[in-house]
């Protein structure tokens, strides 16, 4: 053989085995592949193994006062490890079982004791690991379950599996929803403070291993996380709840009476510009409203009159009319229209009185004469103001106000300017026309408003807020005085007096009446108005500023009849409520008058009554308990010796049954009303547990 022919034969041999070899490659992945992919899959699948996110607990977040708005708790999901070290034999798993069966059907009350054990039984012959058993369960429930038989042997023998999550709760359910808001992974765009600030609120997300075992079912390695979770910070909001009640509750009460299709309501504090309340109501059935959108600050429509104050402020402030300066009412002719007054012509009166009775084609005519040859110096009042502007508030959905100015296309010369006097052709939210009423309140600052006072975490302020200032000084002190007065004179004079007014205290405020389109269909389709009443108190010392606005009332529609009364009572609640309005009252002394009936009691408790009463005490030694004077009201202060029995005459029943009781007596009773005699007289000594008859009258 020659040396060529061996090489061919040693290249064949070669090329034969490398074939060779190939082809049984290939039909070993054909085999693994097809013949044996379900066992190696089911394998693989059985020691994959992972880290999963863990999420931290959301922070809180709190009311003004403290009040948890917004919470997380733990809630636990059950599942059941059938081949744990505590039940690997038979015997014992055979053998409690249906015990176990019978606690949780006893406990859960959803399946019969025999459904249970069946559950249970076939888990265990399919060599379950992570048998679902319950879903939801919390923390309290949890420590019961734990104790159930085959549970309570441990934690890793008993082959109880528990998976933590956190749920979200307002402990207060509804009140103020809309404003907390939430967060979630449905939800595209964020809502309220939960969205705004889910990055403080998050936290930072733990780790945990989870294994896949066969069906794709991921369950933990271990019972605790690798990488614990840490809680969000806490956010401190500006809301008060009691105020957030009351405002709310007076807004669907009137909802319901007037038959709207929407409304909100925005209590603000004067100087910091921290929202205390804020309520949104949409119809949802006939006589039910929820909480659907925030109007508050994303429902743009036309303001109506309670925009004249703008209008009248510029007017004051370029010196072009004065509070005296007289005007015509009752209709206003421009172009191819006529402005009219609602409630029909009061003949020629002065500005101050136009104002009050929110006249229409005065304030119309008042800024077409005066502007009409310069329109944008009206408009550029409007921009300096920021009236154009966002304010950039702390919760996401502020809608973009919209004010036009002779720039814009769609201005009219001749339609505009009027129509805008009154609060047409242009968009703003209730929340910027109360930020603007703030302003004058406020002596003219103008700050925007704030949902968030503070960010916590462990107690300790990460971030602290306060109220952006939009416009150091709107207009002159001059300007600002007859605005205010003139305010004051709606209450007083104008469509407030019937319904606002309340002598106790002073208001200052404005109603507003506006017809608004139908949705896409415009003004013509159907008459729809939008009732609002604006303002604050206690005008004299304003700490409070309040807008109410009502849309497509059925039952009215007037501002002052429809918004005015959802104003009063809460101003009047608000008022009621806030002991800072109520520390300089001024004392009155009691004479030959009919005195507050008084009962015996703690002398400091009835020195708070009196001062709230604005009676003032005299405070003598030995004066009878309601003595008649000059100089006031002489209280006295129940004391006794102990060891004696007290004197419980002119008392409640309950009172005089816990001071004796407190004494060591037992007592019995006769009549109804406040005690007018005991058998036993206060100083006695007596044994402690002998009985004291009280005579009530």
């Amino acid at each position: 053989m020659n040396i060529r022919t061996n090489i061919l034969l040693r290249v064949y041999l070669a090329f034969g085995l490398i074939v060779l070899l190939a082809g049984a490659v290939f039909t070993k992945l054909c085999y693994l592949q097809f013949a044996q992919g379900k066992k190696w899959k089911a394998m693989a699948d059985s020691l994959s193994v992972k880290y999963f996110n863990v999420d931290a607990a959301r922070g809180n977040i709190f009311a003004v006062d403290g009040s948890l708005l917004a919470t997380s708790v733990p809630e636990y999901e059950l599942h059941m490890d059938m081949l744990a070290g505590g039940i690997a034999a038979d015997t014992v798993f055979y053998d409690k079982v249906d015990s176990l069966a019978a606690k949780m059907s006893q406990f859960f009350a959803d399946r019969s004791a025999r459904e249970y054990s069946m559950m249970l039984r076939e888990a265990r012959r399919d060599s379950s690991r992570y048998q679902l058993i319950r879903r939801k369960v919390s923390y309290q429930d949890l420590k019961k379950i734990r104790q159930f038989p085959i549970f309570k042997l441990g934690r890793y023998k008993g082959g109880l599996i528990v998976v933590q999550q956190n749920k979200r709760i307002l402990p207060f359910r509804s009140l103020a929803a809309r404003t907390i808001g939430y967060k979630n992974a449905n939800v595209k765009n964020p809502v309220g403070l939960e969205g705004a600030y889910a990055e403080y609120i998050e936290g930072q997300s733990g780790k945990r291993l989870m294994q896949r075992i066969a069906g794709g079912v991921w369950m933990p390695v271990n019972q605790d996380d690798e990488i614990a979770p840490k809680e969000g910070a806490d956010i401190i909001s500006t809301i008060d709840v009691n105020f957030q009640d009351v405002v709310q509750n007076a807004l669907q009460k009137q909802m319901i009476k007037s038959n709207a299709d929407h409304g909100a309501a925005i209590l603000m504090e004067v100087n910091t510009g921290e929202i205390r309340a804020v309520a949104n109501y949409s119809k949802v059935a006939p006589g039910e409203y929820q909480e659907k959108f925030n109007y508050a600050i994303a429902g743009n429509q036309d303001p109506g009159s309670t925009f004249k104050i703008a209008s009248y402020l510029a007017l004051l402030e370029d010196k072009l009319v004065d509070t005296n300066t007289m005007v015509g009412t009752g209709t206003y002719p421009i172009k191819g229209h006529t402005i009219t007054d609602s409630h029909g012509s009061i003949g020629v009166v002065t500005v101050k009185k136009a104002f009050e009775t929110s006249s229409n084609a005065a304030v119309a005519y008042l800024v077409d004469k005066n502007y009409h040859n310069n329109q944008s110096k009206f408009t550029d009042h409007l921009y300096e103001w920021g009236l154009n502007e966002k304010l950039n508030l702390q919760i996401p959905g502020e809608a973009q106000p919209v004010v036009k100015s002779p720039k814009n296309k769609s201005w009219n010369k001749n339609m505009s300017l009027p129509q805008m006097a009154y609060g047409y052709e242009m968009q703003l939210t209730p929340l910027k026309m109360l930020s603007f009423y703030n302003a004058i309140a406020n002596n003219g600052k103008y700050v925007a408003p704030i949902f968030v006072r503070e960010i916590r975490r462990l107690g300790s302020p990460v971030e602290q807020f306060k109220a952006r200032v939009v416009n150091e000084k709107i207009c002159s002190d001059v300007t600002l005085k007859k605005m205010q007065e003139m305010m004051e004179g709606v209450i007083t004079e104008g469509t407030g007096k019937k319904i606002v007014y309340n002598p106790l205290y002073r208001i200052a405020g404005k109603s507003g009446t506006a017809q608004v389109a139908d949705a896409n269909k415009g003004y013509k389709a159907r008459r729809q108005y939008q009732a609002s009443f604006a303002g604050y108190f206690p005008a004299d010392k304003p700490k409070y500023s309040l807008i109410v606005v009502v849309n497509d009332p059925k039952n009215g529609y007037y501002g002052a009849e429809v918004a005015g009364p959802v104003f009063r009572e809460i101003a009047d609640k608000v008022y009621s409520s806030d002991l800072e309005m109520h520390q300089n009252l001024p004392s009155h002394y009691v004479g030959n008058t009919q005195l507050p009936q008084v009962k015996t009691g703690n002398m400091k408790a009835l020195q708070q009554v009196y001062h709230k009463l604005g009676v003032k005490p005299l405070f003598a030694a030995n004066a009878p308990r309601s003595a008649d004077t000059s100089n006031g009201i002489a209280p006295q202060e129940i004391k006794y010796k102990k060891g004696t029995v007290p004197s419980v005459t002119g008392m409640t029943l309950s009172d005089a049954l816990y001071v004796l009781g407190n004494a060591g007596y037992k007592t019995t009773v006769r009549g109804s009303g406040v005690v007018a005699s005991q058998s036993v007289t206060g100083g006695s000594i007596i044994p402690k547990g002998a009985k004291i008859t009280l005579e009530l009258q």
